[in-house]
């Protein structure tokens, strides 16, 4: 599944870091999450291109769903975990 997990907002959520993975809480490297992100450097953002599968995006807390973008290496994981 690719782009439904999109931070839809750089508004500032309490208690949601928009820079860290929701899962791991790792830095997530989204372009999109810094706030006033420049909306072409988003767009090239790496999650634009990755699939994160749904079972994956079911893990993400309801609070930081589009708040909070998963990172590489969660998809990653996900990813592979799925294709074994």
């Amino acid at each position: 599944m690719t782009a439904p997990h999109l931070v839809s907002t750089c508004a500032a959520s309490p208690g949601i870091d928009a820079t860290r993975c929701p899962l791991c809480g790792g830095p997530n490297g989204c372009a999109m999450a810094p706030a006033g992100a420049d909306p072409q450097a988003a767009a090239a953002c790496w999650c634009m291109a990755a699939s994160f599968p749904p079972a994956l995006l079911e893990k993400v807390p309801a609070a930081a769903r589009r708040r909070a973008c998963i990172c590489a290496r969660c998809a990653a994981q996900a990813a592979a975990r799925e294709g074994a």
